[in-house]
């Protein structure tokens, strides 16, 4: 499953792209103030410490003139294991940078005011306000509830607050008072737990709020004893709201489905709330995939937004959706496209929208004409442009690559050329000697050309002999693109002296939607293929060491390892797989989006009589356990309740019985990822000690034998 499809975000998916949003926001006012730590580096060489001494740009905001930029960077202290984002300015070009906040509490959620006298922000639950210029900071909202998100209104009047809402008892203290001490949840149907939470009967809700002056005054929830959720959990933000131009109407996402259906279906939905009469009517009816994400023309006579075809498949292609508002027809503009467009961002005439999209495998950046209804891709090249924004007659975007941390970048339409504006890393990375990658492009068993990225050690000496790491990737869907990630870290790998091989194998969404498509209800079979053609190209160079080739992945990559542990046939001296599925058959139940593994496996494995299904299972790695007999690592989070943490325990316990070397890594507050700094610095460590143990064996690298005549 896929960070950047659907509602589902960042399921299944390994996370490869998780570089600044993969990070909980933490902030305790009793705690000292988190800046850029000191970090000792030998030798210019990367280490996990290192790696977590990096500023993480998050929020970026532009300010309504297109003159100023704010944003958030968030640092780590692992000491105190948590991390805090403050507030920071820039002028568009880059220069008269000036951090604005220096709290305990982080600051998130950034946005201009409409009026573009103030930078709104959340600390702490609370709205507050402060100047460009960094004073008259002041907290503007006093309600008693928690914001967790907010949009004002265009001329700045009114203002939309997300705020979790008590609506149903279904724990201990709800349902009895008297056993106060008690510790339970009761359900009678399905989704009662989802990614990392327990369900407690509280749901997002939108509140319209009157602004006075600075204040927030009286607020009403627009969404009254409703039990769904806008913005639509668990990751879903404000993108999914949009107020038309004239203040008159809210436009927003919602899931309005319970129990089973909640956990069987895709659908989300439109839905328009009218200001002067108190209206909610349904805006995309008949349409069973994802609908979100909306966005009204500058004239407001368009609606745009987001769509999925196939209700289900959370990895269908997303479709650039319009409306003639408030009554036209609905049509698709993004046909001639064969990618998902995200970050859709309108011009201020109206005439063109400006957005990012996949072409292999790696997000570029587009302008859409809405006349001709035509695209023009306007940056190329091996790096990921994201969160599209306009300044002037410039755009702003984060960038990364393999090996580049997020950074704030102005793009020039006409040239493509992008320019590092932040530059908060620049300093760091300057000290250190980095790898280098490239993008190659693989011939497959059945003859397809298959982009797989190569990342190098520094100073690579192609004289020398290099252990292989090849990188299963999850999902099955996801766009497999060059961003920078904390977890799954090729800078950090390659630092210490592997090759990382990691192939956009069959199932990722960055080389059209048909190669996407591909790996449903076909698990194990030509991906796994990919995989291993990927890497035997690899161990044809005579720097690779082909006698010390590793493999790793997490979620579905972890299903990969699994696999690949009974099939192998001696390709791999070790693995480690992380979060991954063992049991495809007790997965199915055991999850919590359900229409997940309805779709991808083609049913229920109970289903004898569905052939497409029972097909799949067959492919389950644990029922090919005999052949394994790897060396294999595994970890999970206790927290995963999207591949439960029971899926590596039964595959360690597998191993262990087996008599296969084996080591089991639980983290009992982590979820289908590792956030904590202490955590994640342990992960790393014990991810470098086990691969170093089986493909170094304390050895330099070896020289490489000279090509033959």
């Amino acid at each position: 499953m896929n960070m950047n499809k659907g509602l589902a975000a960042c399921t299944m998916l390994a996370m490869m792209a998780c570089n600044t949003t993969d990070q909980k926001k933490e902030g305790a006012t009793d705690q000292t103030v988190i800046g850029a730590p000191e970090v000792k580096i030998e030798n210019g060489q990367m280490t996990p410490e290192v790696l977590w001494a990096f500023g993480r740009v998050g929020n970026v905001s532009v300010s309504p003139d297109g003159k100023q930029i704010a944003y958030t960077v968030t640092y780590y202290s692992i000491p105190e294991n948590r991390g805090n984002a403050d507030l920071y300015i820039m002028d568009a070009d880059g220069t008269n940078k000036k951090q604005l906040t220096r709290t305990a509490a982080s600051e998130s959620a950034v946005a201009w005011k409409p009026d573009g006298k103030a930078i709104a922000y959340l600390r702490e639950g609370k709205l507050w306000n402060i100047a460009p210029d960094g004073s008259a900071e002041k907290q503007v909202s006093d309600i008693e509830q928690s914001i967790e998100g907010f949009l004002y209104a265009p001329a700045g009047d009114k203002i939309l607050l997300v705020i979790p809402t008590k609506i149903e008892k279904c724990m201990n203290g709800d349902l009895y008072e008297d056993l106060d001490k008690a510790k339970a949840y009761v359900y009678d149907d399905l989704m009662y737990r989802h990614w990392d939470t327990w369900k407690d009967g509280s749901y997002n809700h939108l509140y319209l709020g009157d602004v006075k002056g600075d204040k927030v005054k009286t607020i009403e929830d627009i969404m009254p004893g409703e039990p769904f959720d806008s913005p639509v959990k668990p990751f879903g933000g404000t993108e999914q709201i949009a107020w038309s131009p004239d203040g008159s109407v809210i436009v927003y996402t919602c899931k309005k489905l319970s129990g089973r259906d909640y956990a069987f279906q895709t659908n989300s939905n439109l839905y328009a709330y009218t200001l002067a009469d108190k209206q909610t009517r349904l805006l995309t009816p008949d349409m069973p995939g994802y609908d979100q994400n909306p966005q009204f023309s500058p004239d407001g006579k368009t609606l745009l937004w987001s769509s999925m075809r196939r209700g289900g498949y959370e990895a269908d292609k997303e479709r650039m959706m319009m409306m003639e508002w408030p009554n036209g027809q609905m049509v698709d503009v993004s046909d001639s496209l064969d990618a998902s467009p995200s970050s859709l961002q309108w011009t201020p005439d109206g005439k063109t929208i400006y957005l990012t999209a996949p072409i292999k495998e790696a997000y570029q950046i587009f302008a859409f004409d809405v006349a001709s209804r035509s695209f023009r891709q306007l940056t190329d090249g091996n790096q990921d442009y994201q969160h599209v924004a306009l300044a002037g007659d410039k755009l702003i975007a984060t960038r990364t690559t393999l090996v580049d941390p997020a950074e704030i970048y102005s793009v020039d339409p006409a040239t493509g050329k992008g320019t590092d504006l932040s530059q908060v890393n620049k300093d760091l990375l300057s000290k250190l000697n980095l790898p280098t990658f490239e993008k190659r492009f693989v011939t497959t068993t059945d003859n397809k050309q298959m982009v797989t990225w190569v990342v190098y050690p520094p100073k690579f000496d192609a004289s020398k002999k290099y252990p292989i790491l090849l990188m299963c990737t999850g999902g099955p869907q996801g766009v497999l693109s060059p961003s920078f990630s904390y977890r799954w870290s090729y800078m950090l790998m390659a630092a210490q002296g592997y090759v990382v091989v990691v192939p956009a194998r069959r199932g990722t969404s960055g080389s059209g939607q048909e190669w996407a498509d591909a790996i449903s209800k076909h698990h194990g079979t030509q991906d796994e293929q990919d995989l291993l053609a990927a890497v035997d190209e690899i161990c044809k160079e005579p720097w690779a060491d082909k006698d010390h080739v590793g493999a790793m992945g997490a979620s579905y990559g972890g299903f990969s390892i699994f696999h690949l542990a009974g099939t192998h046939k001696g390709r791999f001296k070790a693995f480690l797989a992380h979060c991954g599925i063992f049991n495809s058959e007790f997965m199915y139940p055991t999850t919590e989006e359900m229409f997940f593994d309805e779709w991808e496996n083609g049913g229920a494995p109970w289903d004898k009589d569905n052939k497409v299904a029972q097909n799949t299972y067959s492919h389950s790695p644990h029922l090919m356990v005999k052949n394994w007999n790897t060396p294999i690592m595994i970890v999970h989070g206790e927290q995963d309740f999207r591949v439960p943490y029971s899926q590596g325990m039964a595959a360690f316990n597998t191993a262990r019985m087996l008599g296969v070397e084996s080591r089991l890594l639980i983290f009992p507050t982590e979820n289908h990822w590792v956030l904590s700094p202490q955590n994640a610095i342990l992960w790393q460590r014990e991810f470098f000690k086990w691969f170093d143990k089986y493909l170094k064996n304390g050895d330099k690298p070896k020289e490489a034998e000279k090509p033959k005549a």
